[in-house]
């Protein structure tokens, strides 16, 4: 993928975000893409592929925003987060023959259609080139799975960062409304019915190989061990529901 958009581009700026997203995590790649678009300046063009439906009919889109970005890659959700949050403008469909490798492969979209987009969008060309409109994309939402009930709030884990620490799809903004409920108690935060965990403010809070629970750099409630593995220490992948409630009342978890 680089050494096209190289031939394409030659003076294109190439910046890797990470190439540490798990196989077939289209909603890790999507928060991962999210959390740093803002920190790139406007016109920067987004390349992401983490891609389970390459050869099917799912489209291979670009986007452009009211923010200034442009983004590639496969209309599977990848691309949703960060492209709302900078408000999106257009969209089209990755059609024209022009702007894509002569040969393309059916499991290597990035290297033969996403890569030379975005060479070409870094040249000046305008999206709408690239080809057809489009009206909407495939849309994410990190709450999908989270559940409020009166004395009870559930999500789970959606990614697990390079260090081990298990993210999960509890935002701030819920969590602090759930506890509103409960200021007199204090809240107790689980994973896989695993002991309660304190909520600190930083990673060295904890003792030395002590779990514990922490609002990261995403601003979502994630599990960790002070310089250890959470994932290894609690045997967890995504999917591994959270569980908070007041300290001491009784629930079912499954």
């Amino acid at each position: 993928m680089k050494g096209v958009i190289a031939s394409i581009s030659p003076q294109a700026p190439i910046i890797d975000l990470t190439h540490g997203i798990p196989p077939q995590q289209v909603l890790a790649g999507a928060l991962a893409l999210r959390e740093s678009v803002n920190f790139f300046p406007r016109r920067t063009v987004f390349l992401a592929v983490v891609d389970p439906g390459v050869g099917t009919d799912r489209k291979p889109i670009a986007v452009e925003t009211k923010g200034g970005f442009r983004f590639v890659g496969p209309d599977n959700g990848l691309l949703s987060l960060a492209a709302e949050r900078s408000e999106i403008k257009r969209i089209v469909e990755l059609r024209s023959p022009r702007y894509r490798l002569p040969m393309v492969s059916p499991s290597f979209h990035g290297r033969d259609i996403f890569a030379p987009a975005a060479a070409w969008l870094w040249r000046g060309v305008p999206i709408d080139e690239l080809g057809p409109p489009l009206h909407t994309i495939v849309q994410l939402d990190l709450s999908t799975g989270v559940v409020e009930k009166r004395s009870e709030l559930r999500g789970e884990i959606i990614y697990v960062d390079g260090f081990g620490n298990l993210i999960s799809n509890i935002s701030r903004t819920i969590y602090e409304r759930f506890a509103r409920r409960f200021q007199q108690c204090r809240l107790s935060i689980r994973i896989k019915r695993r002991a309660s965990l304190a909520l600190r403010k930083a990673y060295a809070q904890a003792p030395e190989g002590a779990p514990l629970a922490i609002f990261g750099s995403f601003d979502l409630l994630e599990i960790a061990v002070r310089n250890g593995d959470a994932a290894k220490y609690f045997n967890a992948a995504p999917g591994a529901p959270v569980l908070i409630h007041p300290a001491g009342s009784m629930t079912a978890s499954r």
